[in-house]
C-alpha cells in the first residue's frame, strides 16, 4: 500500500505541530527536534551526545512530554544493576508464588541519562529490549508497550568513571545526534526568560501513543524507488572498503537508513523518498556505526569527514527504475 497525498499532508501537519510544541523548550533547535521526532515515529532509539548544558535532557523530556504516554527516567550510575532497569521477580509469601515487578524500562519513552556511567553488565540489559521489544527475566518474556523508545544521553568530555558503549549497543540506536549551543538570538531569548527554571514544563501533551503508532504505520507506506534502495546498498558496500574505516555500515544500519528516510519524506508532506533525504540523514544514522582505524584517529580524521567522502564517492541515482 502506498501513502496517499492526503495522508502525507495529515502526517506533515501532525509532525509540524509536535515539533512546534517541543520548540517551546529548545529555542532554535528545529533540526535536532525533527531528528528526535523522526526517530520516535520510525520506532527507533536515539543517542544524544553533547557537551554539558546544551539541552540533551531537555530535548528528551520535551519529546516525552509531547506524547501522552508513560515516561520514565533512569539515572545511570556505576552501582546501577540490570534488575534496576528491567525489573525483578519476587516471591509473594501470601500468594505462594513468584510475581514479576516491572522496572522503568516498561514505559513508552525511557530517558537513559548518562548511559555510559553504568557498567557494561547494566548496559547490556538494554540490548534485548531495544532490538526485540521485550525483556526476558528468569526465563519468562515480558513485552514492553508500543510505541517504545529509549533516549540515551552521554557526555563526551568527562571520561573518568565512564564505560565506552560497545559496538553492539551503538548499533541498536537508530540515530545519534547532538544539540549544540543555541544561536545568538535564541541565547538572548533564553536569558531574557531566565525566570523559567524548567522549560520542559512548558511542553504539554498534544499527541497520543495511538497517533504515534498510526503515523509509524503511514511512514512505512512511503514509496522508496528500487534505485534508491540500490543507492543505500552501494553506500554500505563502499563504507566497508574505505581506507580509514575499520567497521563499515551493517545490514541493520541499512535498514535504519531506509526507515528514517521514509519518515523524513512523510514529515515533508511527500509520498516518496528522494535522494536528498538519504544525504540529509546519512550522518545521524551512520556516525555511530562507522568506526575509524587507530591510525586515522591519530591523524585527525573525523567521522563527519569520512561520511562526506563516502557521499561524494557514491553518486545518487539520476534515473528511477
Amino acid at each position: 500500500m502506498t501513502l496517499s497525498a492526503e495522508q502525507a499532508q495529515w502526517f506533515r501537519a501532525g509532525f509540524t505541530d509536535m515539533a512546534d510544541n517541543m520548540g517551546q523548550a529548545l529555542l532554535g533547535k528545529d533540526h535536532a527536534i525533527r531528528l528526535a521526532l523522526t526517530c520516535l515515529v520510525s520506532e527507533g532509539h536515539l543517542l544524544l551526545e553533547d557537551l554539558p548544558g546544551t539541552g540533551k535532557t531537555m530535548l528528551a523530556r520535551a519529546l516525552a512530554n509531547t506524547v501522552e504516554g508513560r515516561h520514565a527516567r533512569i539515572q545511570f550510575t556505576p552501582d546501577l544493576l540490570p534488575t534496576d532497569v528491567t525489573g525483578v521477580t519476587v516471591y509473594d509469601q501470601l500468594k505462594g508464588s513468584f510475581d514479576f515487578h516491572p522496572g522503568p524500562i516498561f514505559h513508552d519513552i525511557v530517558l537513559a541519562d548518562e548511559i555510559n556511567r553504568a557498567s557494561p553488565k547494566t548496559q547490556s540489559a538494554l540490548l534485548e529490549v531495544m532490538e526485540e521489544g521485550h525483556v526476558t527475566v528468569d526465563g519468562v518474556t515480558h513485552d514492553v508497550p508500543r510505541p517504545f523508545m529509549v533516549i540515551a544521553t552521554q557526555n563526551p568530555i568527562e571520561q573518568a568513571g565512564t564505560y565506552r558503549l560497545p559496538e553492539a549497543q551503538l548499533d541498536r540506536f537508530l540515530m545519534k545526534t547532538s544539540v549544540g549551543y543555541p544561536d545568538a538570538d535564541s541565547t538572548e531569548e533564553l536569558l531574557l526568560a531566565s525566570h523559567i527554571r524548567d522549560r520542559a514544563e512548558l511542553v504539554k501533551p498534544i499527541a497520543t501513543t495511538a497517533r504515534i503508532a498510526e503515523m509509524s504505520a503511514l511512514a512505512a507506506d512511503v514509496h522508496i524507488d528500487r534505485s534508491l534502495v540500490r543507492y543505500v546498498r552501494q553506500l554500505a558496500e563502499a563504507s566497508r572498503t574505505m581506507n580509514h574505516v575499520r567497521l563499515g555500515l551493517s545490514a541493520r544500519g541499512c535498514l535504519a537508513l531506509v526507515r528514517v528516510v521514509k519518515t523524513w519524506a512523510a514529515a515533508d508532506g511527500r509520498t516518496a523518498v528522494v535522494p536528498e533525504d538519504i544525504n540529509s540523514l546519512a550522518e545521524p544514522v551512520l556516525c555511530h556505526r562507522l568506526l575509524l582505524d587507530p591510525q586515522s584517529q591519530f591523524s585527525g580524521a573525523t567521522i563527519s569527514d569520512v561520511i562526506s567522502q563516502l557521499l561524494a564517492a557514491v553518486p545518487p541515482p539520476v534515473d528511477r527504475d
